[in-house]
């Protein structure tokens, strides 16, 4: 997918807020997640009658000194910022974590990780039927190639 295929704005139905609590970001934590490429993403949903998405983003000290956490959070805000308002799902909290290669995989592959990562995200919401959390993921080798 390159940029000019991808929207420019969010669509206006589509409000984006960001987590900025620890205990927002705790309670994502307890959600299932799902690792593809280089992104580990978090999605719960709230359950409530705000249709917003809310998306959090974070880089632990293994990904490297902060240059590499900056720049893994900032392509990650983008990735979100592009492709949320298309796969995300409303009344959701994502948590995007940065894996080691976030900041240096080719921009095609990390929007295709990102993607692919809220599709199944989404449709394990769906198996699970409404009110209920999606199991968790088990990962699989797949998950944990992170080449760029």
């Amino acid at each position: 997918m390159t940029e000019a295929q991808l929207p420019s704005q969010t669509p206006a139905s589509v409000k984006i807020e960001r987590l900025k609590k620890r205990p927002e970001f705790l309670k994502a934590a307890k959600a299932p997640a799902l690792a593809r490429g280089a992104v580990f993403m978090q999605m719960r949903a709230r359950h409530d009658d705000d249709p917003q998405i809310r998306v959090g983003f974070t880089a632990t000290k293994k990904i490297g000194g902060s240059v590499q956490r900056n720049r893994a959070k900032r392509r990650l805000r983008e990735a979100a910022r592009l492709l949320l308002p298309l796969h995300g799902r409303p009344s959701c909290d994502y948590v995007f974590i940065a894996r080691g290669g976030t900041g240096q995989r080719a921009w095609g592959r990390l929007l295709d990780d990102v993607k692919t990562a809220l599709i199944s995200l989404a449709a394990d919401l769906d198996r699970a039927g409404p009110g209920q959390q999606p199991a968790p993921h088990a990962p699989t080798a797949s998950d944990s190639s992170v080449s760029g």
